[in-house]
């Protein structure tokens, strides 16, 4: 087989093995993904698949990899730069909560309960902060630091968000958490009897993370 037709081959391969890898996430959950469920139904014997995953924490770190670059791109493709800031933030919120109810078991998987006996390596950190880099890209350009707020020594890594005013840090973390902890409540049921246009409230609660760190009123 010519290495090009064997690059093709692996990669349509690999690629069958985690979209059913994600089929049954979303069956069962992420704590009970097993390799050798998700090679028999690509019609593979279990020790095949080795060649291609060389185990389930892989191809959770494969999965979680993917997931965070997808909510990521989609958040991206939602912020126009030339759009007035508010926008521009409530636009990323938005695609968020898009992305999270249309994929909920691979939102379950990044931003849910950690997988037992799973432990996320270094690779996934960059995929990971697409999102909260995309919001402080936002703060970067158009945050209006307040001049009586005093910086939030040791709370914080040193260095966080370069471009980001100091005194803008702390609640643009905290803005990046109520984003997806907002999607998530929704997700997981936790608004029941409580929000009843869960659209209308991430954009107020949106609003409010955008007064929190300085974003000029729209």
């Amino acid at each position: 087989m010519p290495p090009g037709t064997r690059a093709r081959a692996r990669a349509e391969t690999t690629r069958a093995i985690l979209d059913e890898a994600r089929r049954q996430l979303a069956e069962q959950g992420a704590a009970a993904l097993s390799l050798r469920s998700v090679a028999r139904e690509v019609g593979m014997v279990s020790s095949a698949v080795y060649r291609y995953v060389a185990s389930r924490d892989e191809l959770l770190t494969r999965l979680i990899i993917e997931a965070y670059d997808a909510v990521g791109e989609c958040a991206e493709a939602a912020r126009d730069p030339e759009a007035p800031p508010r926008d521009q933030w409530r636009a990323v919120w938005r695609a968020v909560r898009s992305w999270g109810l249309e994929h909920p078991a691979e939102y379950a998987l990044i931003y849910g309960s950690p997988v037992p006996g799973y432990a996320a390596p270094a690779e996934t950190i960059p995929a990971a902060g697409r999102v909260g880099l995309l919001l402080a890209a936002i703060v970067a350009e158009h945050g209006e630091a307040p001049t009586d707020d005093e910086e939030s020594d040791g709370v914080l890594l040193d260095g966080l968000l370069p471009g980001v005013a100091p005194p803008l840090v702390l609640p643009a973390i905290a803005a990046w958490t109520q984003l997806f902890g907002t999607v998530g409540f929704e997700l997981f049921g936790q608004y029941e009897n409580v929000v009843v246009d869960r659209a209308a409230f991430l954009d107020a609660v949106a609003d409010t993370a955008a007064s929190s760190v300085g974003l000029p009123p729209s």
